[in-house]
């Protein structure tokens, strides 16, 4: 077919038949846009398409032009003797059905002798993918030739049917060259080179399809079908069937129920309906979205199983994602969402948009379990993407949450089962300079019961659109290869034999683990927005107002220390001054400004700086460990960085609980010492022969110093509540749950008394985490009742690092507040009650 596009009427054919192709076609570069840097124009340059198609020769043709690159129908550069530079990994022809795989492309055999016979000294192949649209096949299903365009079916009549359904969406991927010279170095011979590049080149054409396209869909029936049929269900129907003494066709029934409740029903048309739906939707919901390191996840999906794990702020985060995903040229993925989001109309779009459904408990179900750890399984063994939130629900503080282990298990005793296809995470931060339901969450917070979401939620959604909710930031993490981190956690797994319901001893422990470094994983990708500045400026001054000025200066020394010592490569922050940074929040009615005769005064009135708090904690782990620094220079004015290190080292493990820090204990010194010289080098501190101070208290850098100080101050401050109460409290006479409640009903009398106004400041997880903290580290103990016992020396430690950290006032207080607590006394007994 190529050999006539040497001659001139061949090439004016083929200059004709593109231009009328791209009459109604439209074809984009994908992946790394780049490539081009890696080839050397003065080497034959060899494009190879995976089958022979006409179409997919002249997209390729015109992104060549377009970027820059030698022409395929044109003569390869560099002394390679052949009229054109591409080839067809498939040679057949084929007019209908699928082209021989097996007859080799007689181009491709003479590159290769030309370099094994050193008649050319190199020759850089490169593989390249055109993709019409993004739909993947449905298994079984007789509408597929006619609706979903596959690569792999180069037909020509099927070709036609692509250009008309998916012309306007063409993709194309130029992978990595591959060096033939390198390749005839190892001495083969040439049948074992040949099967090599065959193999090379198969194999990456398969991944990259995978990547883009997805493996082909389930026919929902099919897939109900084998998971009913499959050994672990029927285990577990007949189990169920004993158990409960009935009929097992009744308890079949049960899990042909759960499976229908749970499955997706993906569907690339629902898929294209909300890709338009919401472009319109994100133009008129936000200024922008800011999309960063997502060529993290193109490198690596191909070939692999990925799971995204993003934080879990807003309802949008399911719809984001995804978005993005599909806007980028990545498979969309199967989203494990609440069954509470199962609603009639909107839970049919979600689940054809990829969602399946989960109960909020498993517990006392086996055969729902069963079902769904069935459902997991087949989803990962056959490569689909899949998303979920380990948090387990949203997070109304603007903190991440403390991990729910549940689907981790999952995957961890799938893989187990099944380790062919290798599993990464890929973490994924979604940060908002609004969230949508921002006032919903505090109102919760303040104790209103949580509303369940239904079908006019959708009105709510669009009378909000009159509110400005600036842009919206989806940063991509640093990927967890699922081998590495097992091999790093538990040596030798490989050697165990697994069976399905099996459960190693390890693998709590090491699920535990993997929930803590995702969520670390997720907080080294935030984003630092405006709303994040000025919140952390403004919540850590006493009446929540500063003159311009010095916020302007307060903003500006935040932007310099965060990119002075940057908290990970993940991290992205603005690229405005102070001035600009107060101009963008106040153009979004977020902070107030008033004017006297002595200049600008920005302030935060009391429903704006409750709705601030949320935004704060989105960014507060970037500065914890320098704010802590801060902290010890509050009561004392000078310190060696040996003191620094040993006291920031004990306080450490309790922050990082909270926060998700990413610092293992082996790099925090090391880590410390650079914060100390971040603080010396914006002035916040001095350094004279190893001895840090702080400035005069007089200057305006102390201030600055203070205010960092201040973001860390209700952290401490909880941590000291909660070891008061202990001491105050005969050793061994309360149980978590008291200490827990005793500890958010101190901090709410606090918050009255100092003017806390922070619903977050007294939530009842935050003291349950620094309990559960204390626990891992065996600073507490439980007795067989579950209740508490300290050793005799915590007091000391408590109270001595007190002494550094928190002023003497608010030491007193607690502690005042804590001699005068007593537990609340346990719930009575339905019977008691009756009585």
């Amino acid at each position: 077919m190529s050999a006539v596009y040497s001659s001139f009427f061949g090439r004016l054919r083929f200059g004709l038949l593109r231009r009328l192709l791209y009459i109604w076609a439209r074809s984009d570069s994908i992946g790394n846009s780049s490539f081009s840097l890696h080839l050397d124009q003065d080497q034959p340059i060899v494009y190879v398409l995976p089958y022979r198609s006409l179409s997919d020769l002249m997209v390729l043709d015109r992104e060549c032009i377009k970027a820059g690159l030698p022409r395929p129908v044109r003569a390869p550069h560099g002394g390679l003797d052949e009229r054109e530079s591409h080839v067809f990994l498939s040679h057949a022809k084929a007019w209908v059905g699928r082209p021989d795989p097996r007859k080799q492309s007689p181009r491709l055999l003479r590159t290769l002798d030309a370099v094994q016979d050193r008649y050319c000294k190199e020759v850089q192949l490169v593989p390249v993918s055109v993709f019409w649209g993004q739909s993947p096949d449905v298994e079984s299903s007789p509408l597929k030739l006619l609706f979903a365009y596959n690569w792999t079916m180069a037909g020509r009549l099927r070709k036609l049917l692509a250009i008309v359904l998916h012309g306007r969406k063409i993709r194309v991927h130029f992978g990595r060259s591959l060096s033939l010279q390198e390749l005839v170095q190892q001495d083969l011979g040439r049948e074992r080179n040949l099967r090599r590049v065959n193999r090379l080149l198969r194999v990456h054409f398969r991944q990259q399809r995978g990547a883009v396209v997805g493996p082909d869909l389930f026919n929902r029936r099919t897939l109900l079908k084998g998971l009913l049929q499959s050994p672990q269900v029927r285990q577990a129907i007949q189990r169920e069937a004993q158990e409960r003494e009935i009929d097992p066709a009744k308890a079949h029934r049960e899990a042909a129920r759960y499976a229908n409740e749970i499955a997706s029903d993906f569907t690339y048309s629902i898929i294209r309906f909300l890709e338009v739906v919401l472009s319109w939707f994100w133009n008129k919901l936000y200024d922008g979205t800011r999309i960063n390191h997502v060529a993290r996840v193109q490198d690596i999906a191909p070939g692999n199983e990925i799971i995204y794990v993003p934080c879990h702020r807003s309802h949008i985060d399911y719809l984001l994602l995804s978005y993005v995903l599909f806007q980028n040229n990545l498979t969309p993925p199967h989203i494990a969402a609440g069954i509470n989001l199962d609603m009639p109309v909107v839970g049919n779009i979600l689940r054809r948009g990829g969602a399946f459904f989960m109960r909020r408990s498993f517990r006392g179900n086996q055969l729902y379990t069963a079902v769904f750890n069935e459902y997991m399984h087949t989803l990962f063994s056959r490569g689909f993407p899949t998303e979920y939130f380990i948090e387990g629900g949203r997070s109304r503080t603007g903190r991440t949450l403390n991990p729910k282990a549940g689907l981790l298990s999952i995957t961890l005793r799938s893989y187990l089962r099944s380790s062919r296809r290798p599993i990464v995470f890929v973490p994924v931060y979604i940060g908002y300079e609004r969230v949508l339901e921002g006032r919903t969450y505090l109102g919760e917070l303040r104790g209103q019961e949580k509303k369940k979401e239904s079908f006019f939620d959708l009105f709510r959604v669009v009378s909000a659109l009159k509110l400005r909710f600036g842009r919206v930031a989806v940063n991509f993490g640093e990927p967890v290869a699922l081998n590495s981190f097992l091999g790093r956690e538990q040596p030798g797994w490989r050697q165990q034999s697994y069976e399905p319901d099996y459960r190693p001893a390890w693998l709590p422990d090491v699920t535990d683990r993997l929930a803590r470094t995702l969520a670390s994983a997720i907080n080294a990708a935030c984003d630092v927005n405006p709303v994040n500045l000025i919140a952390l400026s403004m919540l850590s001054t006493r009446r929540l107002a500063l003159d311009e000025p010095a916020l302007i200066r307060v903003l500006e020394s935040y932007n310099t220390l965060l990119r002075r010592v940057p908290y990970s490569s993940s991290v992205t922050l603005p690229d405005m001054d102070g001035a600009q940074l107060i101009r963008y929040v106040e153009s979004m009615g977020m902070i107030g400004r008033q004017s006297d005769a002595l200049g600008e005064i920005l302030y935060l009135d009391e429903p704006q700086a409750v709705l601030m708090t949320y935004y704060r904690n989105n960014v507060l782990h970037l500065v914890a460990l320098p704010a802590l620094i801060a902290c010890l220079f509050l009561n004392n004015a000078r310190m060696s960085r040996e003191q620094i290190i040993r006291l920031v080292t004990a306080i450490y493990p309790y922050l990082q609980g909270e926060l998700f820090l990413q610092w293992r204990a082996e790099e925090l010194p090391a880590v410390i010492g650079t914060w100390i010289d971040g603080l010396v080098a914006e002035e916040l501190l001095h350094d004279s022969a190893g001895q840090i101070s702080r400035p005069e208290t007089s200057s305006g850098e102390f201030v600055l110093l203070t205010l960092l100080a201040r973001s860390i101050l209700q952290t401490l401050e909880r941590f000291y509540m909660a070891s008061a109460l202990l001491f105050s409290n005969p050793n061994g006479s309360l149980t978590a749950e008291e200490l827990e409640a005793l500890c958010s009903v101190m901090a709410q009398r606090l918050s009255i008394l100092h003017g806390l106004n922070a619903p977050e400041f007294f939530d009842k997880t935050l003291f349950r985490q620094f309990i559960q903290r204390l626990n891992e580290k065996q600073v507490l103990s439980q007795d067989v009742e579950g209740r508490l016992s300290y050793s005799p020396d915590m007091e000391d430690i408590a109270e001595n690092t007190a002494k550094r950290v928190l002023s003497a006032e608010i030491r007193l207080s607690i502690r005042q507040v804590a001699r005068a607590s007593k537990p609340a006394p346990a719930p009575a007994s339905p019977m008691e009650a009756d009585t």
